[in-house]
């Protein structure tokens, strides 16, 4: 199945909803550095609702500890300064789909560095982004469709 992966998210209905599309796919969750709530949030544990219970999450440090556990992994980074769309990625079972913190992406610096794993969701050039975790579900949607909806038809 897909992995995706916050690094640092911010507000708590966002991951809570990220939370909840990963339960309902089966991808598994993967939360990065600095978390600006506490998992016990009330507002994170409410907008996953009842489906806690189906998530398979991890907490990592950094995203140099995420790819030192996963030294194989394939990793998909979506931010703005992308080049080329979400859509153009051939999406493999175990992939890991990489998004950064509400207020501000991905760092620059890693962007620049794996520019060419690095993809962005076709937008208005006057609209700043989309929400993080409908960002999330377009293109774990994406992933799955290419991969024949595994597990949920």
């Amino acid at each position: 199945m897909l992995n995706i992966v916050l690094v640092e998210p911010e507000i708590p209905p966002n991951t809570g909803n990220v939370a909840r599309s990963c339960a309902a796919t089966g991808a598994k969750l993967h939360l990065v550095g600095k978390l600006g709530f506490s998992i016990d949030d009330r507002q994170l544990k409410r907008a996953g609702l009842d489906y806690w219970h189906l998530l398979e999450v991890e907490r990592h440090e950094s995203l140099s500890e995420l790819w030192q556990q996963n030294p194989s992994g394939k990793f998909h980074y979506l931010s703005t300064r992308g080049t080329r769309f979400y859509h153009e990625v051939s999406y493999a079972p175990g992939d890991f789909i990489v998004f950064g913190k509400e207020t501000a992406g991905l760092p620059t610096e890693l962007v620049r560095e794996k520019i060419e794993s690095t993809f962005r969701i076709p937008m208005r050039k006057d609209a700043r982004s989309l929400n993080l975790s409908n960002a999330v579900a377009v293109v774990l949607f994406e992933g799955l469709r290419q991969l024949g909806f595994p597990s949920m038809i």
